[in-house]
């Protein structure tokens, strides 16, 4: 019976992360999410309020890195390895951060928007979880 809420816990969190992805246009302010679904390539950026952007990101990051963290748990049941993914999330959110809006400053006109493109799918997308996974049961199991 254990092992089913365990399962079941797990499922429910891995849900919630593709109702994150499945309602990103309602709940999160990104226009850069039609841009990317367009001929982006032939195009500059659209207008975009900068701080409603990195709040948004910074909120379903958060959202992401929670459920995440969560699925960690279930899966390890190891505060410590809970305790070094909150750091590795907080500095890789940081480090990712400023990289995202040093290159939306300077990529105004510019018609290269992949680096921008991938930086963002770090930020927004769960990414994290499918490399900690493998790396803390390779760990476990050492």
């Amino acid at each position: 019976m254990k092992k089913f809420w365990k399962i079941f816990s797990i499922g429910v969190l891995c849900l919630l992360l593709l109702l994150i992805r499945a309602y990103e246009d309602v709940l999160f302010y990104d226009p850069l999410l039609d841009f990317f679904k367009g001929d982006y390539k032939n195009f500059p950026l659209p207008d975009l309020d900068l701080l409603k952007l990195n709040l948004g990101v910074a909120f379903r990051y958060v959202l992401n890195t929670g459920i995440s963290l969560g699925i960690l748990w279930f899966i390890f049941k190891d505060s410590e390895i809970i305790k070094l993914s909150v750091l590795l999330y907080t500095i890789l959110f940081v480090l990712l951060i400023m990289v995202f809006n040093y290159i939306l400053y300077t990529s105004i006109g510019v018609q290269n928007h992949m680096p921008l493109f991938y930086v963002r799918r770090f930020l927004i997308q769960p990414v994290f979880l499918l490399v900690l996974l493998p790396a803390f049961y390779f760990h476990k199991k050492k």
